[in-house]
This record gives C-alpha cells, structure tokens and sequence, in this order.
C-alpha cells in the first residue's frame, strides 16, 4: 500500500482533522468540470494535498505564502526530494544517536541558529525548517519581529524527523500536478483566476482573545485592517466570478458582541464547523471550538 500525501509539517492551524467538515462544503460544480485551484495561504498544505488527490479534474493549482522558507521547502520536496532525504537523514542519525537532553539541545540551537543566520543552501535550509518543526516545542513555527525563529527545543524522545515514504509521495503528487508555487503576498494569486476557479483561503486567525493571538507565521502580525483588506480581496475574487471559500475564527462564540465577520462579510454564506486545536501552550485551551466557513456560493 502506497503512502498518502499529506503535510510534512505541523502547522498552526493545519486542517488536517477538519478536512471531512471542510469537503462538505466544496462548491458542487468542481466535482463535474476541469477546475484551476487556487491556496493563497498554503501554509501546511492539508487541503492542498487533500484537493490533489480526491480531485483528477484540476487542471492547474497555485499555492502561495509569503513565507520564503515554507515556499523554498514545498520547491525542494518537489524538484530534489533525494537530496533532502539524504541531508535530513543525516541530520536525524546524527541527533538520534546522541544520549541527553542536554547534548540534543545544543544541535537543536546550533541548527536553529544557523537557519536563522540563513546558512547552507536550498537543500540545507529545507531540511533545517523541517528539522526544526520536528524537534521543536509543541512543533510549532513562529518568528519574532526580527523575523528570526524563535521556537524553543522539545524533549521528544523518538521525533520522526526524515519520514522518507512521505516526503517522496508528497514529491510524486507535486510533480504529477500542473502546480506553480508562488511566493509573495496572498493579492498577487487573483492573476491566476482562469475559467471554473475555486480558491480556498485559510489566512492567520484573528485573536478571539487578547491571549490567543497567534499570527507570527512570518514577521508582522495580521491584523483588523489586514482582515478588512482580505475581506476587499474576497470582493475582487467574487467580482472575476470564482467560486471562494476562507476559514476564520468565530469571535462571536467567544463574545457574542464581537460581530466583527459577520459585519465583514454580511454578503456572504457564514457557516461554523467544529474544529481541535493541539497547539496551545495553555492545555487548557485545546480542544474542540467553531470556526468560521465563509463562501461566496450556496
């Protein structure tokens, strides 16, 4: 039995286990048509792979995040899966026949630091960002304002580190698809509306709290005005006639006063799935609560 593609990274707010709820709510006309699919935000890329595999019938996929690293990593798994593999297994001997914390700490920090110093070339920086999101505390990417990745190192006993089925199936798919990965701000991928067009945006969240905020996917948080832009950006993509579907946090189940999308996109269809959230340095804050599906179609 082959292995399924699916993310080679944890990502805050990785679709993962709301993929079910999400193919419910596809627009009903991809499934008969040749389609373009569009992810401003790829992020880890749960819905992309999902898309890619459960739909033959798209013709062309664009993905994009303003991420660089994220971006050169996806390009890497695609174009030279075997030198990633051979470096990140090297990588992960290397750490995994080392005895201690304390010594698996200080490779964890000299990685960390030379991906901050933007040592090594493409390969090497794919498999440091991939390293790094595997040994990390709670596998989590975060950047400080500096734009440097300041996640500290995670007392995991036995990380998967170089899961090689996956990285060459992820590969296979990438390279089977007419896919172009793009790197840049998510307003640049209206160009690539063409025909039957479904984009699906999964930008950051906005806080449901002053102490949930957690944007810093890249340097800059995304705030009010960058939701209100993206909300000008929907009207553009309602505007060239794709069907569209974003995912948001539903501030009004926190504070039914905080109408803050249902304002936004009073034009729209708001519809709330069920979604788990694993990453949280409060456990008690995991578990299970509603997002937001907003869609420009019934």
């Amino acid at each position: 039995m082959s292995t399924e593609a699916k993310p080679f990274l944890k990502w805050a707010g990785g679709k993962g286990q709301l993929l079910s709820q999400l193919a419910t709510y596809l627009p009903q006309r991809i499934y008969n048509e040749p389609f373009t699919y569009i992810e401003p935000f790829v992020g880890g890329g749960a819905m992309l792979f999902y898309m890619l595999q459960n739909f033959s019938n798209i013709r062309k996929a664009i993905i994009n995040d303003v991420n660089d690293d994220l971006v050169l990593t996806y390009r890497t798994i695609k174009d030279d899966v075997e030198a990633l593999i051979t470096v990140l297994a090297r990588i992960e001997k290397d750490y995994l026949s080392t005895e201690g914390q304390e010594v698996r700490s200080a490779i964890f920090y000299e990685i960390r630091d030379r991906f901050n110093r933007h040592e090594g070339n493409k390969i090497e920086r794919a498999a440091q960002l991939i390293f790094l999101n595997k040994t990390c505390f709670n596998g989590l990417y975060r950047v400080n304002r500096k734009g440097l990745f300041n996640v500290p190192f995670g007392k995991y006993a036995n990380p998967t580190i170089c899961n090689v089925p996956l990285l060459r199936a992820d590969s296979q798919l990438l390279q089977n698809t007419n896919i172009e990965i793009c790197q840049g701000e998510y307003s640049q991928t209206i160009q690539y509306v063409d025909g039957l067009t479904f984009v699906y945006l999964d930008p950051p969240y906005r806080p449901l709290d002053a102490t949930s905020s957690f944007t810093a996917y890249a340097k800059g948080d995304f705030n009010d005005d960058d939701q209100q832009n993206l909300a000008a950006f929907c009207h553009q993509l309602n505007a060239s006639g794709c069907y569209w579907m974003e995912s948001n946090a539903d501030c009004s189940a926190k504070n039914p006063n905080d109408t803050f999308f249902e304002e936004l996109y009073k034009d729209y269809q708001i519809e709330r799935v069920y979604a788990s959230r694993a990453i949280n340095a409060n456990a008690s804050k995991r578990g299970k609560l509603t997002e937001l599906l907003i869609k420009n179609y019934e």
